[in-house]
C-alpha cells in the first residue's frame, strides 16, 4: 500500500515539477550548436536570432560552431547531449531531408534523435545562366535550348547532394532535358565558373543577387513558394511546372526527451524574436534568408515532405557523396 501511495504522489507531482522547471528555465547559458563555420549564412542566423533570444531568456545564447559532414558532426554532438534545453541545434533542411539518403552511415537518425522547436529562416534558390552560353530570358527558353544543345551543356553546383544540385535534377525531370553536372566546393567557385563560361547555368543562393544586378549573370526564375522580394520580377518555377519547389530552411532543435514545457517556452521566445523588425533587417541584406515562422504541425509536415522529396530525387539520380 505504501508503495502504491508513493507512485500516486509521484504521478500527481510530476506535472507540477515539470511546469516549475520550464518556468525557471534557463538558469545558465544556452549553447547553440551550428553545423557550419563562422562567417557563413548559418552562423549569421545563429548570431542575429541568438541576440534577441538571449535577452528574452535572460541568459546568454552561446554559438558553438561545429562544421563538417554537412551537419552530421554537429547533430551527433547535440543528440548525445543532456535533454535539458541547454544544448540546442541549429539544423538545416539538408540534415533531415538529404543526409539520411546520401550518407551510408549516419552517426544519428535526425528524424528520431531530435525534437523540432521552431523554424528560423527560409531562403530560395535562383536559376541563373551565362547569357553568352545560354542567350535565353525565361525558363521555357532555358529548357528548349538545353534540349537542343549539342554537345550537352554543363551546369554547376556547390557540391554533390546539395540543394543546388538536386534543384537542377528536379528541373531536368520536370522539363525532360539533359545537362551535365559539374560540382564545385562552394558558392563562390561555382559562381566564378558560371561567369567564366566553364558552365552554362546553375542554381545560386542569395549571394548571386548582386552578381545578377551587376550584369555578371542572368536570372530566370526562383525556386520558392512565392516570388523573391530581392528579385520581384522573376517568376517561380512552380508557376511553369506545377509542384516544383525548393525552399531552403533552417530550424531550431533539441535532443529527444527534452521536457515539452521547455520546448514550448523556447518556441514562443524564438517566434517573438523572429517577429522583431530588426531581425529581418539584419538577415535579408546578409543573404541569410527571411524570418520563417510556422506552427509545430507545419514544421513537422515540412520535415516529412522534404525527407520524401529529396529521397526520391537522390534515388532516381543515383547521387553519391563527394
Amino acid at each position: 500500500m505504501s508503495h502504491l501511495i508513493h507512485i500516486a504522489v509521484a504521478v500527481f507531482v510530476a506535472p507540477f515539477a515539470t511546469a516549475a522547471l520550464a518556468q525557471s528555465y534557463p538558469t545558465k547559458a544556452v549553447r547553440l550548436v551550428v553545423a557550419f563555420p563562422p562567417g557563413g549564412a548559418t552562423d549569421v542566423i545563429a548570431r542575429v536570432v541568438g541576440q534577441p533570444l538571449s535577452v528574452r531568456l535572460g541568459q546568454p545564447v552561446v554559438v558553438d560552431n561545429r562544421p563538417g559532414s554537412n551537419g552530421n558532426i554537429a547533430a551527433d554532438l547535440v543528440a548525445k547531449s543532456a535533454a535539458d534545453g541547454y544544448t540546442l541545434l541549429l539544423g538545416s533542411d539538408s540534415l533531415f531531408g538529404i543526409n539520411p539518403h546520401l550518407y551510408p552511415k549516419m552517426p544519428v537518425d535526425p528524424m528520431k534523435a531530435f525534437v523540432p522547436i521552431a523554424t528560423l529562416v527560409a531562403n530560395q534558390l535562383v536559376l541563373v545562366v551565362n547569357p553568352s552560353l545560354m542567350p535565353v530570358n525565361d525558363v521555357r527558353g532555358f529548357v528548349a535550348q538545353a534540349r537542343r544543345a549539342q554537345p550537352e551543356l554543363a551546369y554547376g553546383s556547390i557540391g554533390n547532394g546539395s540543394q543546388h544540385h538536386l534543384a537542377m535534377e528536379m528541373l531536368k525531370q520536370a522539363g525532360g532535358f539533359k545537362l551535365t553536372h559539374v560540382p564545385y566546393r562552394g558558392g563562390a567557385p561555382s559562381a566564378n565558373a558560371l561567369i567564366g563560361g566553364e558552365v552554362a547555368a546553375m542554381f545560386g543562393g542569395g549571394s548571386v543577387v548582386p552578381l545578377v544586378k551587376g550584369g555578371k549573370m542572368r536570372a530566370l526564375a526562383v525556386t520558392g513558394p512565392r516570388r523573391s522580394p530581392a528579385l520581384a520580377d522573376l517568376p517561380r518555377i512552380g508557376e511553369i511546372y506545377a509542384g516544383y519547389e525548393v525552399n531552403i530552411w533552417q530550424g531550431l532543435f533539441a535532443p529527444v526527451g527534452t521536457p515539452a514545457p521547455i520546448v514550448a517556452k523556447l518556441r514562443a521566445e524564438v517566434n517573438a524574436a523572429l517577429a522583431l523588425p530588426e531581425v529581418a533587417e539584419r538577415l535579408v541584406p546578409a543573404g541569410a534568408g527571411e524570418p520563417y515562422i510556422t506552427t509545430l504541425e507545419e514544421f513537422n509536415a515540412i520535415i516529412r515532405r522534404d525527407y520524401e522529396k529529396y529521397g526520391k530525387v537522390i534515388k532516381d539520380v543515383g547521387v553519391t557523396v563527394d
